[in-house]
């Protein structure tokens, strides 16, 4: 898969700070990659840099195989950012046509392309609505129209339903997957984990301006499956034979006639075995439950622990 954006040790320092401190991540062409961290994690800073907005302080980064600063490379991004501020005394067709020109499209293609991408954000017929008539939703979604108005190649969204209800939230989701279907790829930055999830193909971990792990889902857990175990009695004899069959993450005892127990086992058909396990040894079953990782649980595990990677369970 060929890279659409590819960074080696990038660096940005400010005031004798490193922000960005040797970040390395390789996006593919027509992919869409979850850039996720706390605040503070240098997400922001990166995603300038990519666009050609800040300089980097040291690495190497390309983008669309080039250099950011190229206007050629330029003319192909698209870019929604999270704290906009546009031209409230246009309207929307004006907003959009006045970015369109300034991407150089020619004046019949604005006319065109002007009403598609306001149908495509869920805005048809309002754009002859000043946009200080607009709710911060409708605002968002105008951007969101700016920002691929261009057809471009990447765009990056940061934050891009911060604003917006259950239904608009949905309708991006559609929007970033019709840009993948369309070969566009998208550089998603936000704090939404469970969207992120349904929609991202690849993710990467970031905090103090490094990368942590990157990759799929299933790359990223190392292919285990998270199972919630709870009995009425947890010997010695017991723990160890669930022990030698998945990785006991924790277990909680503090119920009165129970046990609960966090398992990580490597493979779906360890599953019978643990529940065989547990008769044979003379424990009542309450609960197997096991549970598909997501990526809250795994950002708050790298965060609290960043050096920690889940091992696979023993067959």
């Amino acid at each position: 898969m060929s890279a659409t954006i590819e960074t080696r040790e990038l660096r940005k320092v400010y005031r004798g700070r490193a922000v960005v401190d040797g970040l390395s991540l390789t996006v593919g062409e027509g992919e869409v990659f979850g850039f996720l961290g706390p605040n503070g994690a240098g997400k922001s800073t990166t995603v300038k840099m990519l666009l050609g907005l800040v300089r980097p302080s040291g690495g190497e980064v390309r983008v669309l195989g080039g250099s950011p600063d190229d206007p050629g490379v330029r003319a192909q991004l698209g870019f929604l950012p999270e704290q906009f501020r546009f031209q409230t005394w246009m309207t929307g067709e004006e907003f959009l046509t006045f970015h369109g020109r300034l991407a150089g499209l020619a004046a019949a293609e604005v006319r065109t392309r002007v009403p598609e991408v306001l149908a495509r954000v869920g805005l048809a017929g309002r754009g002859r609505e000043a946009l200080g008539s607009y709710s911060k939703g409708m605002l968002q979604r105008a951007g969101l129209a700016a920002a691929i108005l261009a057809r471009p190649r990447l765009v990056f969204l940061d934050e891009p339903t911060s604003a917006l209800d259950p239904i608009g939230r949905v309708e991006v989701r559609e929007i970033i997957e019709a840009l993948r279907g369309e070969g566009v790829a998208v550089f998603l930055n936000s704090h939404l984990l469970a969207e992120v999830e349904q929609v991202c193909d690849r993710v990467a971990f970031v905090k103090a301006g490094r990368v942590l792990r990157q990759g799929t889902l299933r790359e990223l857990t190392g292919g285990v499956i998270p199972v919630e175990v709870v009995v009425d009695t947890l010997s010695a004899e017991l723990r160890a034979a669930l022990a030698r069959l998945a990785e006991v993450r924790h277990i909680d005892e503090n119920v009165p006639g129970r046990a609960a127990l966090e398992l990580w086992v490597g493979r779906e058909d360890i599953l019978p075995a643990l529940a065989d396990a547990i008769h044979e040894h003379g424990a009542r079953l309450y609960t197997l439950n096991p549970r598909r990782p997501d990526l809250e649980t795994m950002f708050l595990d790298l965060m609290d622990h960043p050096a920690s990677a889940p091992e696979v369970a023993r067959a």
